[in-house]
C-alpha cells in the first residue's frame, strides 16, 4: 500500500521505528539526568575551595527578590518586546513592499527587487545591526530595530510572494473581469488572501524575531539578556549567574512558547474557516445548483432572459 509522498511502512518498519523512538527517550532520559547530577555536584577549584552545586539553595534565594525581577520583567523583557513591536510592524511592511515588488510585471522592478532580497536574506542580522549603527550613527536601538526589520522583512516578503504565487489564476481574473486595475485585484483580492494563508508562516518567523532581539545586546542594547545575565551578576555576584541565566531562559521560553501557541491557534482557525466554508458551499443546496455547470448556464440564460433568444 502506498500513499501520494511516501510508502506507508510496514510491520518490519513500524516495529524498527518503535523501537528506535523507545531507545531516544531513554538516551535523552539518561543525558538529562547526567546533566543533572553534573550541575549539581560541588566542584574543587585548583586552590582548594568548594564551591556549591548549581542547585544548592544558597544560589537560588535571590528568587525571591522582588528587585531581580523588577529589572528582568520592567527593564530586560519589558525593552526585549519594545524592540522585538516596533521591528514587527517594519518587518511586515517591508515584507509587503517585498512582495510586491517580486511579483511586478515589469522585470525592471521584478528583478532588481529579486536581488536586493537575496541579498538582504544572505546577509547576517548582527551585521546588519552593525551596519546601520556605523554608518547611520543611530542608537543600538534603533540599530537592532533596523537589523530585525530589514533581514525578517526579506524572509516575510518571500513568504508573501510565494502566497500570491501559489494563488489560483481564476482569482486574478475574476478581479480584472469585474473592472478592477492590477493593482486593485492585487490589492483587494489576492493580497488579502496570500496573507492570510502565509499568517501562520509569518507568526512563526515574529517568533524568530523576538529571539533575535538578544545579538542587540553584542550591540550594547539593554535588552533581556545584557539587564538579566551580565547587569545583575555585577549587582549580586558571580555565584548567582546560574540562576540568572535559567530565569532569563525561563522568561524566553514563556514569551516564544507563548507566541507559537498563538500561531498554532491561528493556523488552526484559518485553515479550519477555509475548510467550513467550503462544505457549506458544497452542501448547500443553493450553491450546488449554482455550482453545477448546467444550472450555471440555465442562470446566466435566466438573468438575461429578457434579451435572449425567446
Amino acid at each position: 500500500m502506498t500513499s501520494v509522498l511516501f510508502d506507508v511502512p510496514g510491520p518490519k518498519a513500524r516495529l524498527r521505528s518503535r523501537i528506535i523512538s523507545i531507545v531516544g527517550t531513554i538516551a535523552i532520559a539518561v543525558g538529562l539526568v547526567v546533566l543533572v547530577m553534573v550541575l549539581a555536584a560541588p566542584r574543587t577549584t585548583a586552590a582548594g575551595a568548594v564551591i556549591p552545586g548549581m542547585f544548592d539553595p544558597i544560589r537560588w534565594d535571590i528568587i525571591l527578590d522582588g528587585r531581580m525581577w523588577n529589572a528582568i520583567i520592567f527593564r530586560g523583557l519589558a525593552a526585549t518586546l519594545r524592540m522585538a513591536a516596533a521591528a514587527a510592524v517594519l518587518a511586515i511592511l517591508i515584507g509587503i513592499l517585498f512582495s510586491f515588488g517580486r511579483t511586478a510585471r515589469s522585470r525592471w522592478i521584478r528583478v532588481p527587487v529579486a536581488v536586493l532580497l537575496e541579498f538582504f536574506r544572505g546577509m547576517p542580522v548582527l551585521l546588519l545591526m552593525f551596519f546601520t549603527l556605523l554608518v547611520f550613527g543611530t542608537g543600538q536601538y534603533w540599530a537592532g530595530v533596523a537589523g530585525l526589520a530589514v533581514y525578517n522583512g526579506a524572509i516575510i516578503g518571500e513568504a508573501l510572494r510565494s502566497g500570491i504565487q501559489s494563488l489560483p489564476r481564476g482569482q486574478r481574473e475574476s478581479g480584472l473581469a469585474i473592472g478592477l486595475t492590477p493593482v486593485q485585484t492585487r490589492m483587494m483580492i489576492e493580497f488579502p488572501q496570500a496573507f492570510r494563508q502565509m499568517l501562520p508562516i509569518i507568526i512563526a518567523q515574529l517568533v524568530v524575531l523576538l529571539k533575535d532581539t538578544s545579538l542587540a545586546f553584542i550591540i550594547g542594547y539593554q535588552e533581556l539578556i545584557n539587564i538579566g545575565v551580565r547587569q545583575l551578576q555585577n549587582t549580586y555576584g558571580n555565584r548567582y549567574f546560574f540562576t540568572l541565566f535559567f530565569v532569563v531562559l525561563v522568561v524566553y521560553l514563556t514569551v516564544n512558547l507563548l507566541l507559537s501557541w498563538l500561531a498554532r491557534i491561528i493556523a488552526r482557525r484559518t485553515s479550519g474557516g477555509y475548510v467550513s466554508r467550503w462544505r457549506r458551499k458544497e452542501t448547500d443546496p443553493g450553491l450546488a445548483v449554482v455550482r453545477a455547470p448546467d444550472a450555471g448556464m440555465g442562470g446566466g440564460m435566466s438573468g438575461t432572459g429578457g434579451g435572449g433568444p425567446a
